[in-house]
């Protein structure tokens, strides 16, 4: 994986996300109503008409006809500031009237039919209505002149400062409160969505984690995922066919290919064995013995899939006796002498016979591959489940010593082997559980010892 892979947090994202979008919504619905309203003209501002009342009242006087007029009082001045569309209507018990603004019509022609009433609110129905027309209140009031009639509007159109302060009140008093609300509400419930949303996806990704690439026929479940992630592991499972599809067919080429030199192989021994004792013939039985080796070896890469569970008792000390007797003659002839050493009579794991021989065939042949040509190749089987096997010639170096276990990995470029064989016997020890690993010798050599897990006792 690259270090410099973009990952996010989908859960962190989406939340962000969310709580942006219902703010950008909860703005645009509040600018949408307030927006509409200033453009259609409908009052959106509760008027506080007592203080109209008040202000004409204490501005009323006499001209100098004796009819209604209005002192330019400062209280008056800065009720004209602060109310664009101020409307008011003034009638005097004689029936003279005074009015200041845009009077609605409704309301020109009834004061006289309401001079028995003190007061009365005047308006219409909201949504039968023209909802545009402002209602208003009459009052009766006594002032310097009188007793008079008043009637004036209760609600209208917001001034600049008005609307900026509405706004302002607006946005504290509710829309705030509200998102903050809803962000709350968001982080606390989207990773909680979230979760249970993706609970199919982490079981999908743990039997991804447990695909072992020896076990074909491997698919992930889509069971329970979201539909946009199934498609994603639609596309996996067909990859997973596909990669199952070709190691089928290396299978088959490999083991047809196994099967194909063994004749040749055998043709060439029976010629080799014809021939007059000497070393030449010797140095061509190795080669051929090695041939043969490299020909099993690719068959093993065939019958890893054939050992598998359920194992039986197998005893290392019988396998170890059959492989001594089949490579003694190899290792004589190279210049060995080959001991068998065993801690008890029987010592028993569980597991594949055949897989456990081909591991231990691999290991003698390696020693007498790379043990000089010299000393003694010893096979030691422990009590608790080991074989180990040494050789006196030059040791594997530190550095090599996990290198070696990788496929056609050579310590010398002059090496003749395939570089199959450790690499088999790392396989065949993780396919029953255990390991191989090279260990130091105080008197030099080289020692590998193949670990598994003992039998269970039983009664």
């Amino acid at each position: 994986m690259s270090a410099t892979a973009d990952h996010y947090c989908l859960r962190s994202k989406l939340t962000w996300r969310l709580v942006m979008l219902q703010a950008a919504l909860l703005f645009a619905v509040i600018a949408l109503v307030v927006g509409t309203l200033w453009a259609g003209g409908l009052p959106i501002l509760e008027r506080d008409e007592d203080r109209v009342m008040d202000v004409v009242r204490g501005s009323l006087g006499r001209d100098g006809n004796g009819g209604l007029a209005l002192r330019p009082t400062a209280e008056l001045k800065q009720l004209r500031d602060e109310t664009p569309d101020l409307w008011f209507l003034v009638r005097d018990r004689q029936g003279q009237t005074l009015s200041e603004g845009k009077v609605p019509d409704a309301f020109t022609k009834i004061g006289g039919a309401l001079d028995d009433i003190s007061q009365a609110r005047l308006g219409w129905q909201m949504f039968e209505d023209d909802p545009r027309k402002s209602p208003a209140r009459m009052k009766r009031v006594d002032t310097e002149i009188g007793n008079v009639q008043i009637i004036t509007a209760t609600q209208g159109r917001l001034s600049g400062i008005r609307a900026l302060f509405a706004a302002s009140l607006t946005f504290f008093a509710v829309t705030l409160p509200g998102l903050l609300l809803m962000a709350a509400v968001t982080f606390f419930a989207t990773p909680m969505v979230i979760r249970r949303a993706f609970a199919g996806i982490d079981t999908t990704a743990e039997e991804a984690r447990r695909i072992d690439f020896r076990q074909h026929g491997s698919r992930l479940s889509a069971d329970h995922l979201p539909l946009e992630v199934a498609p994603l592991v639609t596309a996996v499972n067909d990859a997973l066919k596909r990669l199952d599809d070709g190691y089928s067919r290396h299978q088959r080429f490999v083991a047809d290919a196994a099967h194909e030199l063994r004749t040749p192989i055998a043709i060439l021994n029976t010629r080799l064995e014809s021939l007059p004792a000497g070393p030449d013939k010797i140095r061509l039985l190795e080669d051929s013995a090695r041939l043969a080796t490299l020909a099993e070896q690719l068959l093993d890469i065939q019958r890893f899939d054939q050992c598998r569970h359920p194992f039986v008792r197998v005893d290392l000390v019988a396998v170890a006796q059959t492989v001594a007797a089949d490579l003694a003659p190899l290792a004589i002839a190279a210049g060995y002498e080959l001991s068998l050493d065993t801690a008890s009579d029987r010592t028993e794991t569980l597991g594949d016979r055949a897989a456990l021989e081909r591991a231990l065939t691999n290991l003698v042949q390696n020693a007498i591959q790379h043990g000089g040509r010299r000393g003694t190749i010893t096979i030691h089987i422990g009590s608790a489940a080991t074989i180990d096997v040494t050789d006196d010639g030059d040791g594997i170096p530190p550095s090599e010593r996990n290198r070696i276990f990788d496929p056609f990995y050579r310590l010398t470029s002059l090496d003749r082997g395939a570089g199959l064989g450790l690499n088999m016997v790392r396989e065949i020890a993780r396919l029953h559980g255990g390991h191989v690993a090279v260990l130091d010798r105080s008197n030099g050599g080289a020692c590998f010892r193949l670990a598994l897990p003992p039998a269970p006792f039983v009664q």
